[in-house]
C-alpha cells in the first residue's frame, strides 16, 4: 500500500504543475488554491508511504515521479521543445525510479 501512496502523491505533484502556472505567480486564487489542494495531498501521500519505504528512495521516486511528469506536462500542454537528449534524461530517470523500486 506504501508505493500505491507514494505513486498517488508523484501524481498529485504534476497535476499541481499546471495550476501553479496558470495561477500566475499564484495572484489568481482559484488555480492557486487548486495547486495548494494538489500539493497537500501529495505531502500527506508522501508521508504516508514514507512510513514503510525508506525515505532516501521514497524521496528520489517522488521527484522522479515529479520531474518527469513536469516534463511531459510541459510538452503536452504548453507546446514545450520535444528533444531526443530530453526523452532520454526522463528515461534515466524512469530506470533510476524501478531501480530504487527494485532493490527497496
Amino acid at each position: 500500500m506504501a508505493w500505491v501512496y507514494l505513486f498517488i502523491a508523484g501524481l498529485a505533484e504534476v497535476a499541481s504543475v499546471p495550476f501553479l502556472k496558470e495561477s500566475a505567480g499564484l495572484t489568481r486564487i482559484r488555480p492557486a488554491a487548486a495547486a495548494g489542494i494538489a500539493l497537500v495531498l501529495s505531502f500527506y501521500c508522501l508521508s504516508k508511504s514514507i512510513r514503510s519505504i525508506p525515505v532516501g528512495t521514497a524521496y528520489a521516486v517522488w521527484t522522479g515521479i515529479g520531474s518527469c511528469g513536469a516534463v511531459v506536462t510541459g510538452i503536452l500542454l504548453y507546446g514545450e521543445s520535444v528533444k531526443a537528449s530530453k526523452l532520454i534524461c526522463v528515461a534515466f530517470i524512469i530506470i533510476g525510479m524501478i531501480g530504487l523500486k527494485l532493490t527497496s
